[in-house]
């Protein structure tokens, strides 16, 4: 039995290494990078630093609510931890359902289910 030794294909390395590289050019390019370069890594809500392996924890956050709208000065972004990006979005949900219920407003029912709507008939039967 020969036992052949076969070499590694550095080739195949160096692709790996180019398409890596390539890959973070395009991140790089999103909003998200350019909002990392642009602003301070803390928090805009809570004033929390970040840095290192908590860094994935910041997240840019549209003041528009426009996920399309990334100008590239960065006037729609502010940086948020994942903890005051999550109120942000509640409060903003809150307020859309508050302004569909203002006064004024047609809005749908939230139920049209009336279980006593035959509560006389009922009781004036079983008398």
């Amino acid at each position: 039995m020969s036992s052949k030794k076969t070499q590694p294909d550095i080739s195949a390395g160096d692709r790996i290494v180019e398409m890596a590289r390539q890959q973070r050019a395009q991140r790089e390019k999103g909003y998200r990078a350019q909002a990392l370069k642009l602003y301070p890594n803390i928090c805009a809500r809570c004033g929390r630093e970040f840095g290192g392996d908590n860094l994935r924890e910041l997240t840019v956050h549209h003041k528009d609510h426009n996920h399309d709208n990334n100008p590239p000065d960065g006037s729609n972004w502010e940086l948020l931890c994942l903890y005051c990006h999550d109120n942000e979005h509640a409060r903003y949900l809150v307020a859309d359902d508050r302004n569909a219920m203002a006064p004024g407003k047609q809005s749908e029912p939230p139920s049209t289910h009336s279980p006593f709507a035959d509560l006389g008939t009922l009781l004036k039967r079983d008398r």
